[in-house]
């Protein structure tokens, strides 16, 4: 019987299944700045939709004849018509090279009148595919049918759909739904933060999270040596402006300081399986408790052992006890005993798996059935 040891080093060995293994390491809590970590009130989207017509397409438009065809279709081409002082019977149009579509996009941040944006267009009929497409003029308007944009130009679609005559396809990625890039015009001025500085300042946290609002507030108050910041909720923070601060430019100097202050996040341990791709993803301060585990040919079993560090007789100090871990897998085939020392979070544990050749799928039955047993210190998401 042979016996191996194996180093878990830094660099991660990826499965031809992929496994995604995002390690943080648990001697350390990850710094993020405030402007990756929050977003300022009054700066939030809005959502816009409209409808339009895509000309251009090659045969693979909607079918807009017969009892099957699109009639919102027909009636589109025929209203556009119209607006040209062209007037056709809607019985009369023959045509495959146009399609409905929905186009949905939001507003810029901070967005002002002729800002551009991109837009996604989506296939409302049975259109084939939009390849080649341009999307004549279309509205865009919010949840209460306010207007807000206007988008028109080519489609980008990044993948193509062939239909031969013999039945033969070839596909590639999602030929129904593309991008107009910078394909939109803002022409409403969109309602945004003025920066006025005798209202408080207010940052909305991405991850609301109890921990990280709280930090966000201390560091703020320890950057500027005074008690300016407050946490309201997990979700929100408040400011007041420094007295100094009396005009819109001074408080945009002072917000442009202060986001690039890096805070300690309190995310919670996670571990993120989806099970139709075979991906795992695992966070960071993810924990194993002692676990004996038996997978097919694999043995494996987590040993937590105590360390005790005490200082030197008359010597300033305290006693530490901290937890050593050490993992033993085991498989049959060959006799293979792979021993991992000092393995402490379940990433490690992942990417022995993954370099003792365990298949993606079966390293999530094992993480399923390690929570089961409760010795898994962490959130396990299916999706």
């Amino acid at each position: 019987m042979k016996f191996i040891k194996i180093r878990i080093m830094n660099k991660i060995r990826l499965t031809s299944a992929l496994i995604v293994l995002m390690t943080i390491s648990t001697l350390f809590t990850a710094q993020v700045r405030i402007k990756d970590l929050a977003n300022i009130e009054k700066t939030s989207q809005t959502a816009l939709v409209g409808y339009g017509l895509v000309v251009g397409l090659d045969g693979s438009g909607d079918r807009i004849t017969g009892q099957k065809g699109a009639v919102f279709t027909v009636q589109a081409i025929a209203n556009m018509l119209t607006q040209f002082g062209i007037t056709v019977n809607e019985s009369d149009l023959r045509t495959r090279n146009v399609a409905a579509v929905m186009i949905t996009s939001e507003t810029p941040v901070f967005g002002r009148v002729g800002s551009r944006f991109d837009v996604i267009v989506s296939s409302l009929g049975d259109a084939k595919s939009l390849e080649g497409g341009v999307l004549l003029m279309a509205p865009l308007r919010d949840a209460v049918g306010d207007y807000y944009a206007m988008a028109q130009g080519p489609i980008s679609i990044g993948g193509f759909n062939i239909e031969t005559q013999t039945g033969e396809k070839v596909r590639q990625n999602v030929a129904l739904v593309g991008r107009v890039p910078n394909g939109a015009i803002l022409e409403k001025q969109v309602k945004s933060n003025n920066f006025d500085p005798s209202e408080p300042l207010r940052f909305i946290l991405k991850s609301p999270d109890v921990t990280t609002a709280t930090n966000f507030a201390n560091v703020i108050n320890l950057n500027q040596n005074n008690e300016i910041a407050t946490a309201i909720d997990p979700s929100l923070i408040e400011i007041t402006y420094p007295e100094n601060v009396q005009s819109s430019w001074a408080a945009m100097q002072f917000i442009a300081n202060i986001e690039t202050i890096k805070v300690e996040t309190g995310n919670k341990a996670r571990v993120v399986i989806n099970e139709r791709s075979g991906t795992v993803v695992v966070g960071g301060n993810v924990i194993l408790d002692e676990v004996m585990i038996s997978h097919g040919s694999i043995s494996i079993h987590t040993k937590v052992t105590p360390l005790v560090s005490q200082p030197e007789p008359f010597a300033e100090g305290e006693t530490v006890v901290a937890e050593q871990t050490t993992t033993e897998v085991a498989v049959e085939e060959k006799g293979t005993i792979g021993v991992i020392p000092g393995t402490t979070s379940v990433s490690e544990l992942a990417v022995a798996l993954s370099d003792l050749g365990v298949k993606p799928r079966d390293i999530i039955s094992i993480f399923q059935a390690i929570k089961e047993t409760g010795a898994l210190q962490a959130d396990l998401v299916i999706i």
